[in-house]
């Protein structure tokens, strides 16, 4: 199920464009999951699979993409991958990791100058990987008109005066060194806390807990409402057991309280909740509120 697509779809005057790199089962869901409850899985296997559960290994079916958001007449990436050539050999899966972001983004008609701003939703390492490229044996940013908005909270965890996350992430280091002590050198990062608005369609804000600088992009334009969660959310099941956080997340309190406050207002507003690694056709899904809890509603559609 390795494959690259190019999906689009308009909120208001927002075009967004879905560039998946890369999707398939990755981990057993106690590797990444371990709080949801087994039956749960089965209990909704006839939705789950094949999108998002391989029933028969019990892995996790996954999508590493980025989201570019047409806006005000910019160019905004949302994430970008784990990126290509990395050393992260504390990380099997990803390293040497062969990812082709410029060329999915070719794919879509946007080269490496039209990006005007990037968004990391937090900085670990499938979220900052395709920041950088390689030149002279030098990593240099990607889109070198671009500003890289980083949450300072996650900065100062993940960088040298935080002990590169001391230890949170097998390569911290090499994350921080490669795919975002570059930006800051480069003088194109921008580190901001709490809010940050992008333009009239886009604001930036924080949510705690996966990691401390963890945030979220917030779109509304006309009628259209959406929210970029980035790893608040890892399966759809998350949605139905939103008590239950990833294995990655750093303050399981505050996760929770971050998960539940963003998928309430995103039920009541209607907003498109768009998480970073669903798979499927869709990517992308409303929430409903169900008694005390949520339910899954429509999947978005191009």
């Amino acid at each position: 199920m390795t494959n690259e697509s190019v999906r689009r779809l308009v909120l208001g005057d927002v075009e967004v464009i879905r560039i998946v790199e890369w999707q398939g089962p990755l981990v057993p869901v106690a590797d990444l999951v371990a709080e949801t409850a087994g039956e749960v899985w089965k209990d909704n296997a006839d939705w789950l699979a094949p999108d998002h559960w391989e029933p028969d290994s019990g892995r996790l079916v996954v999508a590493l993409q980025t989201w570019v958001l047409r806006s005000g007449g910019r160019t905004v990436l949302v994430d970008t991958g784990v990126g290509k050539g990395r050393e992260r050999p504390g990380s099997p899966p990803f390293h040497h990791w062969q990812g082709d972001l410029l060329g999915g983004l070719a794919k879509a008609g946007v080269r490496p100058q039209d990006v005007d701003v990037v968004v990391n939703t937090h900085l670990h390492i499938d979220h900052v990987g395709g920041n950088t490229v390689e030149a002279d044996g030098e990593w240099i940013p990607a889109f070198a008109n671009a500003q890289y908005l980083i949450p300072a909270a996650d900065d100062v965890h993940f960088g040298p005066d935080g002990g590169y996350g001391n230890g949170s992430q097998a390569d911290g280091r090499l994350i921080y060194e490669d795919s975002v002590a570059p930006i800051h050198r480069a003088g194109q990062a921008v580190r901001w806390d709490g809010c940050h608005r992008i333009d009239e369609h886009l604001i930036l804000e924080s949510a705690p807990g996966h990691t401390p600088g963890s945030s979220v992009l917030r779109l509304a334009s006309g009628g259209d409402r959406a929210v970029f969660v980035g790893d608040l959310l890892h399966t759809p099941v998350q949605i139905l057991q939103p008590c239950c956080n990833s294995n990655a997340c750093l303050d399981s309190a505050q996760a929770v309280a971050s998960r539940l406050r963003i998928l309430q207002r995103a039920a009541d507003q209607r907003e498109l909740v768009v998480p970073a690694h669903f798979a499927g056709a869709a990517g992308a899904v409303e929430v409903r509120r169900a008694g005390a809890g949520f339910t899954l509603g429509p999947w978005a559609t191009g």
